[in-house]
């Protein structure tokens, strides 16, 4: 694809140099070659950046007294967000391959236009798979499911019957979606226990990605919910009965219980643990290893943009850091007074 191509498409400014020129690939400072594009978003590193031997630099306006000759310049405010569309555009998906002989698909599924099914992927009865979509070797789509266009679904993935996929949703090797919720009746004199009805559906709205190896459960008797452009990380576990926001971050290892919310916008972070029927904030970002008690409701209300909330209970990090610094005093104080110092 030519630069001039790339700008026509994701905007910026080309400040020096051929709009005809070849960009190849996307690459570091340190392994980029003449066909290369590069960005830089601090001034920290642009001068690695402007003496590298890419062909193609991506900076923000003014972040440089002057540009060296002979690299091309692309100008923008989001160096590092152009740089992460270009890389999509200049590696497209694979072109669409068929249905490969050794797949399984059933007379009465549905399969738009430029749709590939591969080795060993099953598509049951009453599947609808919109155009362009890729099922991958091994890939199971159970009956009545519907995905949009231009999905991916990678090696070994579930889609349990009845769930729902939007545009251009990525679901990584792995992944579970649609499996029955953790949810059961007890009998109080016996002590047996009875699965509550899990036949409720799970709908993944456009442009999310999911994780290797993560889950999410149907809801019981409504449905789940994943908002338009979240992204889930490997090995997150989302429950049933769950309101996901659109644009949400969750980061591996999260576990999210049965009938709770995460607001738009909000960074869940690595082995947070969220309890049921509980109602995390739009924008809220919940530092690692956080945890938010059943029921309760953690929101950014009385707090500045960006606060980061950490610990169990989920609080202000910087009410955390004062605590844990008066534990220390605290600790010191008793063993001077213990004669242990």
């Amino acid at each position: 694809m030519t630069l001039g191509e790339l700008v026509e498409k994701l905007g910026g400014k080309l400040a020096q140099g051929d709009p005809g020129w070849n960009v190849k690939d996307v690459s570091s400072c340190e392994r980029a070659g003449l066909f290369d594009l590069i960005f830089s978003d601090t001034r920290a590193t642009i001068a690695e950046a402007l003496g590298s031997n890419a062909g193609v630099i991506v900076l923000q306006p003014g972040q440089a007294d002057a540009y060296p000759p002979g690299k091309s310049i692309v100008e923008t405010d989001q160096p590092r967000l152009w740089f992460a569309r270009a890389a999509k555009l200049l590696a497209p998906l694979p072109s669409a391959a068929g249905i490969h002989p050794a797949a399984i698909v059933a007379a009465t599924a549905s399969l738009g236009a430029g749709v590939t099914v591969g080795a060993v992927a099953v598509v049951e009865a009453g599947a609808e798979i919109g155009a362009g979509t890729r099922i991958e070797a091994g890939a199971i789509i159970g009956h009545g499911v519907r995905i949009g266009a231009d999905c991916r679904i990678y090696p070994r993935a579930v889609l349990y019957p009845g769930v729902t996929l939007g545009d251009r949703v990525l679901v990584h090797a792995g992944a579970v979606l649609g499996a029955d919720g953790f949810g059961y009746v007890r009998d109080a004199k016996t002590g047996a226990y009875t699965q509550f009805p899990q036949q409720g559906t799970l709908v993944i709205e456009d442009d999310v990605e999911i994780g290797a190896n993560s889950t999410i459960d149907r809801g019981a008797l409504k449905e789940t919910r994943i908002g338009r452009g979240t992204k889930i990380d490997n090995l997150v576990h989302v429950g049933h009965n769950c309101e996901i926001g659109e644009n949400v971050i969750l980061v591996a290892l999260t576990g999210i219980s049965g009938s709770s919310t995460v607001g738009s916008g909000a960074v869940i972070a690595g082995q947070v643990g969220i309890g049921d029927h509980a109602h995390v904030g739009p924008g809220v970002i919940l530092g690692g290893q956080s945890g938010v008690f059943n029921g309760k409701t953690l929101t950014n209300e009385g707090h500045k943009p960006g606060t980061v909330f950490f610990g169990t209970p989920a609080r202000p990090l910087k009410q955390v850091l004062r605590e844990q610094a008066t534990l220390a005093r605290l600790a010191k104080s008793h063993g001077k007074s213990n004669g242990k110092e």
